[in-house]
């Protein structure tokens, strides 16, 4: 499942895969999901404990699609050094492969920062609550968007600024700036590290962090930094509102949206849509008026790149207008209401 983000698997997809692991002995499944990401076990986990009775039909399935999968992929083992540690681990014990290890991999080491992705951000927040921005924009751009959300949540907000300007800004990071956070979070977690230097952050990065958090964060943190870099802001708001961010409004939202957007602009920004991305913009819709969308679609035939990408461009300049409005809401927002 590393091979793809959790959110890119289908339901189907994610449901086979937990056949798969009931399938198995509990040594094997464990082994295999210790090699799973957080978000990748949590994904599998709901899946798993969905299960009901499992029927033939399903392990069939989900065995001939494992067949399938593995005779176009072959055998692909992302952590190899990881894996091998694990066997001289059972054969000679910890002293003796991690004396081993170091000779045949002086490079594998366990990292502090890879440590962070499990914590939680009310976890997090204490550990970094004193650090510089700096140092705390290093550690955000490592986790996941609402985690790290979470963790800016939680700082003191005359700081939540500096820290996002700096996310927009990280580039070549240091070997010394990056242990020293190693460091920090070795004392505060007990874990060991290691000192790699990274190219790290970016307005993406910024963005994703500011949508997955507190719309209030936005509207504090936003200004400040368009006083500081008017650039910089602009680069992360075009970060911040992308067509495909509208995939995640509910239907009452995009009700809404679609009534400000007219029919030629809808087709055409649909026309390049996934098939599974129009359902979004379908179910906010009657069936009547869905199904007239697709045949208006169908028929519009061969279109350039750059029609469509106007015509997506309109609907989030729309979606944006009406989200400043407080019309809509994008990502996270629940601090706005009591």
């Amino acid at each position: 499942m590393s091979d793809m983000a959790p959110e890119a698997l289908s339901a189907s997809d994610a449901t086979r895969a937990a056949v798969m692991i009931m399938l198995l002995d509990d040594d094997q499944a464990a082994a295999l999901l210790g090699r799973l990401d957080p978000a990748e076990l949590r994904l599998l986990g709901e899946q798993m404990c969905a299960l009901g009775e499992i029927s033939p039909a399903a392990i069939e399935d989900a065995i001939a699609r494992f067949v399938e999968k593995t005779q176009r992929m072959g055998l692909i083992v992302p952590d190899r050094v990881g894996q091998v540690r694990t066997m001289m681990t059972r054969a000679i014990g910890p002293v003796k492969t991690d004396s081993l290890m170091s000779r045949i991999a002086p490079e594998e080491r366990t990292s502090s920062l890879e440590l962070a992705r499990w914590l939680t951000p009310h976890v997090i927040a204490p550990l970094v609550r004193d650090e510089h921005p700096q140092a705390i924009a290093v550690l955000l751009v490592q986790l996941d968007p609402d985690v790290a959300a979470g963790v800016l949540h939680g700082l003191a907000e005359d700081i939540q600024a500096q820290v996002v300007q700096r996310v927009a800004t990280l580039g070549p990071v240091s070997p010394d700036a990056l242990a020293m956070l190693e460091d920090m979070l070795a004392r505060r977690i007990a874990e060991s590290h290691g000192r790699a230097a990274l190219t790290m952050g970016g307005p993406r990065e910024a963005a994703d962090i500011i949508n997955a958090a507190a719309r209030t964060v936005e509207r504090r943190v936003m200004p400040e930094i368009a006083k500081a870099d008017k650039a910089l802001a602009k680069a992360i708001e075009n970060e911040m509102f992308k067509f495909e961010h509208l995939f995640a409004l509910d239907d009452k939202s995009m009700g809404t949206l679609l009534r400000e957007v007219d029919s030629d602009t809808l087709i055409a920004a649909l026309k390049g849509t996934p098939d599974a991305n129009r359902e979004v913009f379908f179910r906010a819709m009657s069936a009547r008026a869905a199904d007239g969308v697709r045949d208006e679609i169908a028929a519009r035939g061969r279109m350039k790149m750059a029609e469509v990408l106007e015509a997506q461009k309109a609907m989030v300049t729309a979606a944006r207008r009406l989200a400043g409005e407080g019309v809509i809401v994008f990502g996270a927002g629940d601090d706005d209401y009591v």
